[in-house]
């Protein structure tokens, strides 16, 4: 069991990856190795409740001191530092975003600090924006780029981040030069539960990885080219049918939408694909990499903890720790 005396002598850094739904907790010890983890439901959309009268900031500082206040009231000497939505408008305190294309090491020297009446700042890693016609933006996934880059040394790379909005994000040299946003998995889940798709699907038992190449296969052949708006009512023909059955079209429709997604993605990098890295939810990232092997895109790998080794990193950046 972790005593307090524990955490008083072999406490760093304590690092928050604050997103929309949830809040992991850190604890580094001063080699850079996290030592304890914590997951906690206390998202910015879902904060803990507090008295009225409160000021706005409170439930910030119920969830922190709820999530790691032992950590905090062992390691007064700890610095504090967050990413994600945490920084965002609706979060604790607006983290201005940085202009792409920029070096990793700028991040971490343009933190936002935060008073959270703990005794003790917080510092919030900004998010990044992409200037152009259609304007593009990212919070908390950079600081997972910036731990996938420790372990790389290419010149070029492209480090993809599967889930609900994912973001492909090109690296050149060690820097951050574009990212590209799909709206993949929100479109997915909107698609399966708020249209007629869903009414003929059943949710399987086990990923469905045939129906899944299926779907791809129609993004990437001459079947792909009248869209995706077009495409996607083939999950529900293909079922009236009886060429699909009601547990395949999840997968099915899931490997249409993802191989739209990297359709796009071989139209930008037409001649010569960059190695790619992934970095997400295990599950999802080898569905990605089914679809990548189909597409000839790659050659592809994964990150381990990029998150937590970018908190680090960014930290290091700031003179936070050693």
């Amino acid at each position: 069991m972790t005593t307090h005396q524990d955490i008083q002598t072999d406490c760093a850094l304590i690092a928050l990856d604050w997103g929309t739904s949830s809040l992991r907790c850190y604890r580094f010890d001063r080699n850079g190795q996290v030592i304890e983890r914590r997951a906690h439901p206390w998202g910015i959309m879902n904060l803990p409740a507090v008295e009225h009268g409160e000021d706005a900031h409170a439930p910030y500082r119920v969830a922190l001191q709820a999530a790691c206040g032992d950590w905090l009231e062992a390691a007064p000497q700890a610095p504090l530092i967050a990413a994600g939505m945490v920084g965002s408008k609706q979060g604790w305190r607006e983290a201005a975003y940085l202009n792409v294309p920029l070096s990793p090491d700028l991040i971490g020297s343009k933190l936002t600090e935060v008073d959270t009446g703990l005794g003790r700042p917080l510092w919030i890693v900004p998010g990044l924006l992409q200037a152009s016609t259609l304007p593009n933006v990212m919070r908390g996934e950079e600081t997972q780029v910036i731990g996938a880059l420790q372990t790389r040394h290419e010149r070029e790379l492209l480090i993809g981040l599967p889930g609900t909005h994912s973001k492909w994000v090109r690296v050149v040299d060690g820097r951050i030069e574009h990212f590209d946003t799909f709206m993949t998995g929100e479109v997915y889940g909107a698609l399966c539960a708020h249209t007629i798709l869903g009414r003929t699907m059943h949710k399987p038992d086990a990923a469905d990885d045939a129906a899944f190449l299926r779907g791809a296969r129609v993004a990437l052949g001459p079947e792909g080219k009248s869209g995706v708006l077009s495409n996607i009512f083939s999950s529900r023909t293909l079922g009236l049918t009886g060429e699909l059955a009601a547990e395949a079209q999840p997968d099915y429709l899931s490997g249409l939408l993802i191989g739209h997604e990297l359709a796009a993605l071989k139209t930008l990098y037409p001649v010569q694909a960059p190695a790619i890295v992934l970095i997400g939810d295990a599950g999802l990232c080898r569905r990605y990499q089914l679809a990548l092997d189909l597409f000839g895109l790659g050659p592809v790998s994964q990150a381990e903890a990029a998150t937590e080794v970018g908190l680090w990193v960014l930290a290091r950046h700031a003179g936070l720790v050693a």
